[in-house]
């Protein structure tokens, strides 16, 4: 193109927004589900050396070539779009972590739990209250924005956001399975308290 558009702008702002997050909050990441379950084999190894970079590159190197010509009005309504869904992503995360580490801390001390048999508590109420995955939800909802700045000329910088659906649907379901074998009934208590997956009076 010979230029730098608006789309070229938002989306390295927004992918640099996300590097960013990813490793301020470091020690959170110790406690997902990545680490603490599915552990360092090929999944981890391939996804992180040449999955990821090619999937969070995609809307970049699309710009490159091609410009949606987005005016000012679409491309505010985008960052909307983004911020709504790192609040999310972000509030929903640093709860169940503060939660985590000190359940009686002034940010979370007010929030309501279920007490399981394996002595550890559910949250039930705040961003965990709405829904079991709702943190998924908002990563998604940025992801989504990261296509959005692409414009609708073609599928492509869509790919990242279709194939992102499928991943977090399917990681929530191999999560929901093992939460059971962990819990038990507790878990089927849990399910009827937050009946929500992703997002809340929908699904």
């Amino acid at each position: 193109l010979g230029y730098v558009s608006g789309s070229m702008v938002l989306v390295n702002i927004f992918q640099g927004l996300y590097v960013w997050d990813a490793l301020y909050q470091e020690r959170a990441i110790l406690t997902t589900m990545d680490i603490t379950t599915d552990g360092f084999g090929f999944m981890l190894v391939f996804g992180d050396m040449s999955w990821v970079p090619f999937l969070y590159s995609l809307q970049a190197r699309y710009l490159v070539d091609h410009d949606p010509n987005l005016g000012l009005l679409a491309l505010s309504i985008i960052l909307l779009v983004n911020f709504v869904g790192y609040s999310i992503f972000r509030g929903a995360n640093s709860q169940k972590d503060a939660f985590r580490r000190d359940p009686e801390g002034s940010s979370v001390k007010h929030l309501q739990y279920l007490q399981t048999k394996r002595g550890t508590r559910l949250l039930t109420s705040g961003y965990w209250g709405m829904a079991r995955k709702i943190n998924y939800t908002g990563d998604w909802i940025m992801a989504l924005s990261w296509c959005l700045v692409c414009g609708f000329g073609s599928l492509v910088p869509y790919f990242y956001a279709i194939y992102f659906c499928i991943l977090l649907i399917h990681r929530s379901e191999r999560d929901d399975h093992m939460c059971h074998v962990k819990y038990g009934d507790d878990w089927v208590k849990y399910k009827k308290i937050v009946p929500y997956r992703f997002i809340p009076g929908v699904v």
